[in-house]
């Protein structure tokens, strides 16, 4: 099985909500990081959100703040994020990602060298 692996996408209509999921083989135990992180067709790829998987601190894009949570569960090894009120920017393609035991989790994609495939996130108007 691969070390990420998404679920949860679809499409909604603005204001809608959609849950994903992150299976994560490996990265659970104390002191690591893993994101969720989005990339718009024709964009570069940005941060959403992160989570420190012993602690269970949280950091948020300020695009999706009060919109966007992300949150563990180590017992089923999950990382998930649930998104409400979407709106049409926020069309893209999410991904997981991991890495081990940085001091802090940034939303910096180059911090992270493990990443799922994907799973496509539409909004329509």
């Amino acid at each position: 099985q691969p070390p990420l692996v998404e679920s949860g996408g679809g499409s909604v209509q603005a204001g809608g909500s959609l849950k994903l999921s992150c299976a994560v083989s490996g990265y659970m135990d104390s002191g690591n990081c893993v994101g969720w992180f989005r990339q718009a067709p024709g964009a570069v790829r940005e941060g959403v959100a992160t989570i420190e998987t012993t602690n269970g601190a949280t950091t948020y894009a300020d695009s999706v703040k009060g919109r966007f949570t992300i949150a563990r569960d180590n017992r089923n090894n999950i990382v998930y994020l649930e998104m409400n009120n979407l709106k049409p920017e926020d069309t893209a393609m999410y991904s997981c990602a991991a890495v081990f035991g940085l001091p802090r989790c940034r939303l910096l994609p180059s911090d992270y060298y493990e990443w799922g495939q994907g799973t496509q996130v539409t909004v329509s108007p």
